[in-house]
């Protein structure tokens, strides 16, 4: 059987889930073009997971997928948490905002949980993507009893293989250009990150399942070399993120629309987990990956309180703006050209 079989789409394309700048919108628009386009829940609330899975559910009949995270909550460190916030002070000072009334917290960023299985029960979406590992088994065993697929991300051969015993559907072989999070869950370790086109022919040898490749592919030619490794699909990003439907803010569209002068690194200082994304201040100033930060997501709060004054005043100096290493694709068109273009030739 295919993914476009298993999954049941037209189009070999996943639409990457991008918490923070999409809604439903993007994932109806990718879904009715054809392609599988995806609801990131991870920072939604369970009216606002709610209200969207509604609209996707009214507004298409294809098959979509829904994504959440599956960190564990992190162990509270007052030490490090008033050393992070220290670290941070000079740019409260800087803004006029007071660094002793920021609490360190996740914000909005919650794993799977029963709460939100019972929020999801109802619609029975089609595929169920979960990005560092998989939830518990009791929660795993509820989602596929509903019929759904799962998919989950794998940044080694390791851990596909870890996926694969634990029977998911297919994986995302999550390259090292992919923007975002990282989906790393059995090692830290940066140095064992592959680039997608080194990563995604390993993986496909590994394992038994569908190979979703990840991270760096813009446009219909990475798309046909994602194949040629042993790809049964691409998943894009970065490329949809100057499309209409998504929500990209307009500080971050400029720096898209830089394209080659955007520079990217993966940083832990936005919310203390790596992540890829256009360069800005707080990551030259305090390092990408700073051994301050508290552990993922607790860096989160602080940051937003900085970023949402300096984003008033037009500044992107606090802003995480996730992106992969090729910008190439991004352009002002509908997510439903973009999805098509992406097979224009070399599809399958």
């Amino acid at each position: 059987m295919t993914l476009t079989e298993l999954f049941g789409i037209e189009l070999p394309i996943v639409q990457a889930p991008m918490a923070g700048v999409q809604d439903s919108a993007l994932a109806i628009a990718v879904s009715n073009a054809g392609g599988l386009g995806s609801l990131p829940c991870a920072m939604l609330a369970p009216e606002d997971m709610q209200r969207e899975l509604t609209a996707i559910r009214s507004q298409t009949t294809r098959p979509f997928n829904v994504n959440f995270f599956c960190h564990e909550d992190p162990a509270r460190d007052a030490g490090r948490e008033a050393a992070w916030i220290d670290a941070l002070r000079p740019y409260f000072d800087e803004l006029g905002l007071d660094a002793s009334a920021v609490a360190v917290n996740a914000g909005a960023r919650r794993p799977f949980d029963r709460d939100m299985a019972d929020v999801l029960e109802p619609f029975r979406p089609p595929v169920v993507s979960f990005h560092f590992g998989l939830p518990a088994p009791d929660l795993l065993a509820r989602v596929k009893g509903w019929g759904s697929k799962i998919v989950s991300s794998a940044t080694t051969v390791d851990e596909a293989r870890w996926l694969e015993a634990r029977g998911v559907d297919a994986i995302v072989a999550q390259g090292l250009e992919a923007g975002g999070h990282r989906g790393h869950f059995l090692s830290g370790d940066l140095q064992a990150q592959l680039g997608t086109f080194a990563l995604t022919p390993q993986i496909a040898r590994a394992v038994r399942l569908p190979v979703i490749a990840a991270g760096g592919i813009a446009d219909a030619a990475g798309v046909s070399a994602a194949f040629s490794l042993g790809a049964a699909a691409a998943q894009v990003g970065t490329s949809y993120l100057l499309c209409d439907e998504a929500t990209t803010g307009p500080l971050h569209r400029a720096a898209l629309a830089r394209g080659s002068a955007a520079v990217t690194a993966i940083a832990n200082v936005f919310t203390g987990r790596p992540a890829r994304g256009i360069v800005n201040r707080l990551m030259r100033d305090l390092g990408a990956i700073s051994p301050l930060v508290p552990p993922f997501p607790l860096a989160a709060g602080a940051v937003l309180a900085l970023r949402r004054e300096a984003e008033r005043r037009g500044r992107d100096d606090f802003s995480p703006m996730w992106a992969g290493q090729n910008l190439s694709g991004c352009r002002p068109v509908s997510a439903s050209v973009l999805t098509r273009e992406l097979t224009a030739t070399g599809g399958r």
